[in-house]
């Protein structure tokens, strides 16, 4: 895809959930190395990378974070790699065993219930202009 950073892991996330919007507001505070960039699931680059590296749009409700050029990771793994480049107390997420079907598990029942548990927006967040460089 020729309009991505390719210096930078993106990010995929539900834009109408609002732990995933909390989430996305917690990996922007602690990452300080400026790793990450953003979009939801439901934009249209959202769904064309998606598209690109081989995903159906409609199959496709959990995080994927793309790292250009190297790989993609969906759910718990995907969660994993994010938390390893961020400058907080949660990168220890990073160094426990939480892949394969245990983590996948747990990822998936908090997938399942986050809008009865958070709610959810009806719309995608509008990001303030000082974050909006973090989002594609």
């Amino acid at each position: 895809m020729e309009n991505l950073p390719t210096d930078k892991k993106i990010i995929l996330f539900d834009g109408v959930c609002n732990l995933c919007d909390n989430s996305v507001q917690f990996i922007i505070k602690h990452d300080s190395k400026d790793v990450f960039r953003f979009a939801s699931l439901q934009s249209e680059i959202g769904e064309q990378i998606l598209k690109h590296i081989g995903v159906d749009v409609s199959k496709v409700d959990s995080i994927v974070l793309y790292v250009p050029g190297e790989a993609y990771y969906f759910k718990a793994e995907a969660a994993m790699h994010i938390a390893k480049e961020l400058n907080s107390w949660i990168k220890i997420i990073s160094y426990l065993s939480f892949t394969g079907s245990v983590g996948n598990f747990v990822y998936d029942y908090i997938a399942r219930n986050r809008y009865k548990w958070y709610g959810k927006k009806d719309a995608c967040m509008i990001p303030t202009p000082e974050l909006k460089s973090k989002f594609l």
